[in-house]
């Protein structure tokens, strides 16, 4: 048929390639779909997914066909004209191929792991290339994945090379209209419309996958070369001071400030919290638990019973059944605990940006303090070093200097860590600040076969979905978890320090996944349960028992820890004093960086809006949530939008305005 119409051999074998590459770009999707749709999203609510998904899918392979097009407007240059041609244009598809295969396979590989698009906050992880690919290695088989890469490559080189050859032969007779430049300059023009949106009247933009205003839905349509190199620009910290002095007296009535300034000056406040009424300096062990996620664990009331001996602790001190981390991830959950500012930064940790470190803590507060931080891993990942050095004369404990055999890509395990610590912990004659951050609940979920003791379980595929658990390998990686804690307190319990100190139990960050059997809709369809985490005090010597179902943040630690040893203190971020102080209003700020999303949930709501586009929704986080007229709902969104706003925006000025010591 196309040589009845009488195109030129280079624009019949464009129309080939782009039939090839719409063929690769949409069975990636279909795939996607398969693996990752929600159970609750039927099929015909991802039409518009598919159909926005289309559009995308033709820029860019207008971007990929349009240089063969244009610069075969010059005959010497047609695949057609030689065999170097040909040979040139085979290459330049076999490199292109490539890295179209590349983005996909590592689309999928991050779908699977964060259930978001491939996106630029991915170059956090090329930044420490060596521990990344390890972790991969140790957890994928990395073999196969690069054979069947090569393997799909080739594949795709024979059918360009055959269909090459299926033109020439269908028009070995026909040399009259090899050239017409008419042609051409059609296909450039249609490949253009590609580029700008077809069949649209506007630009195609990179936001307007989020109109569709659902998660899966959004990143159904996006494919993963459009997300990435569209939020490559969002790697630059951008601070606006004027938006922060907008906001200054939402975050002053917020915070109880009492004040009037400008933000340069208007947010430090000096706490003293009262006399010291215990006889000596408690020490502080605060545990970061890696992937700790809530609605996983026992104290959700999970009937997989993954955490029983935490549970039972959790009835023994100050436990906080409705704490959330700022976001996702723990690079940025560390960084918000540390400093008291959720890590605003898009596609960027900020614990890797220059202006963002040298961060102020309260934690140098703790005066007469010897400070230590334990990791089984090295500290230079993600610039753990770099942050943590912010800490005054910390003593830094890392990979090389434990005397357990290292376990895998993150260093020993946390059984060993918790030993480890406890060893040093027991030599102290001053007061002692250790801050311990877990890393076996985490990919390749290893299980050190010395720990004879620990009980592997067996489940079904059924069972561990419908409670949230991706695999049996994840959730006995998660009972794991407990087994360390457990032994860490057995071993406490026989040092001398047990009595005089406090330990305390985060998560640095919870884990999507399917809540429903636990929690209300929100916690799985608005993705809380990437923040929901547990927050325990415990010690039995100084802390009388309680449960807390308010709202509380990950960055009220510090402050919530100074106040309860009756530590003064200088507070120049947003966290909190969850005991002591006057709280207005029960809030965690809530972000998520790759759809753009921020929010606030509070005991009754959960508030998001969008940063890109104009989209905001109120949904209950409690099935006995107050229901609202569409007035109070109007005016409940309106209260929420600007807490969040100036949540927002104060933490990014003080990203790069919290420095010193």
């Amino acid at each position: 048929m196309l040589t009845r119409w009488r195109f030129p051999k280079t624009i019949q074998w464009i129309i080939n390639l782009f039939i090839i590459y719409l063929c690769i770009f949409t069975g990636f999707r279909i795939i996607t779909l398969i693996c990752f749709k929600p159970v609750a999203i039927r099929m015909s609510e991802l039409v518009p997914s598919f159909w926005l998904g289309l559009q995308y899918d033709l820029r860019w392979i207008g971007i990929v066909l349009l240089p063969i097009a244009c610069i075969s407007l010059f005959p010497k240059f047609s695949p057609f004209y030689s065999e170097r041609c040909k040979k040139g244009w085979a290459i330049y598809l076999a490199v292109v191929t490539l890295l179209l295969l590349f983005f996909f396979g590592a689309d999928f590989g991050h779908f699977a792991y964060v259930n978001t698009r491939l996106n630029a906050s991915a170059l956090n992880f090329a930044e420490d290339a060596k521990i990344s690919f390890e972790m991969l290695w140790q957890s994928y088989p990395m073999v196969w994945i690069f054979l069947a890469l090569l393997g799909a490559v080739g594949m795709m080189a024979w059918m360009f090379s055959k269909t090459h050859v299926s033109v020439e032969e269908r028009n070995i007779n026909i040399h009259k209209f090899s050239y017409n430049r008419r042609w051409h300059t059609a296909a450039i023009l249609l490949l253009c419309w590609f580029l700008f949106g077809f069949l649209a009247l506007t630009p195609l933009r990179w936001r307007d996958a989020f109109l569709l205003n659902d998660n899966f839905k959004s990143y159904l349509a996006l494919n993963p070369l459009q997300n990435f190199f569209t939020t490559l620009q969002f790697r630059k910290q951008l601070m606006d001071e004027g938006q922060a002095k907008k906001y200054y007296p939402v975050i002053s009535d917020f915070l109880q400030l009492n004040k009037t300034g400008a933000p340069a000056n208007g947010y430090e406040r000096t706490i003293n919290p009262g006399s010291r009424s215990l006889e000596s300096q408690p020490n502080i062990v605060l545990v970061i638990c890696e992937s700790f996620s809530m609605y996983k664990s026992s104290m959700s009331g999970n009937p997989l019973n993954s955490t029983p001996f935490f549970n039972e602790l959790s009835t023994q001190g100050i436990f906080f059944d409705r704490c959330f981390s700022p976001t996702f991830g723990t690079a940025r959950g560390v960084f918000a605990t540390l400093t008291g500012i959720p890590d605003v930064q898009l596609s960027k940790f900020s614990s890797r940006n220059p202006e963002a470190l040298n961060q102020y803590s309260i934690i140098n507060n703790f005066e007469g303090y010897d400070k230590f931080y334990f990791l089984g891993g090295s500290s230079d990942f993600n610039n753990f070093r770099g942050l943590v050095s912010s800490i005054n004369d910390v003593h830094i404990y890392e990979e090389g200097k434990f005397a357990s055999p290292k376990l895998n890509v993150w260093g020993i395990s946390d059984k060993n860590l918790f030993l480890e610590a406890d060893k040093v912990m027991k030599l102290q004659k001053k007061p002692f600040f250790t801050i311990i951050q877990t890393s076996d609940n985490h990919r390749p979920y290893s299980i050190p076969e010395e720990d004879k003791d620990f009980v592997t379980h067996t489940l079904s595929v059924e069972e561990l979905h419908k409670y949230g658990f991706e695999s049996l390998a994840e959730f006995n990686a998660f009972c794991y978890t407990d087994y360390c804690y457990n032994k860490f307190i057995d071993a406490a319990k026989q040092s001398p320090y047990f009595d005089n100190t406090i330990f305390v139990f985060m998560g640095d960050h919870g884990v999507e996944g399917n809540a429903y059997e636990m929690y209300p809709t929100a916690w799985t369809d608005q993705r809380l349960n990437d923040e929901h985490i547990p927050l325990l005090f415990y010690a039995p010597a100084l802390l009388v028992p309680q449960k807390i179902i308010t709202t509380v943040s990950q960055i009220d630690v510090l402050p919530t820890l100074a106040g309860m040893i009756h530590q003064p203190y200088i507070n120049k971020t947003l966290g909190r004093d969850l005991l002591h102080a006057s709280t207005k209003e029960n809030a965690a700020f809530i972000i998520h960086h790759d759809e753009g999303k921020i929010g606030i949930v509070n005991d009754d709501y959960f508030y998001i809006k969008n940063l890109w586009i104009s989209q905001e929704e109120l949904v209950p986080v409690r099935n006995d949530a107050p229901l609202l007229t569409p007035q109070q709902t109007d005016s409940v969104k309106r209260h929420l939008s600007q807490l969040t706003s100036a949540m927002y925006e104060t933490a990014k000025w003080m990203l790069v305005h919290n420095h010193g010591k």
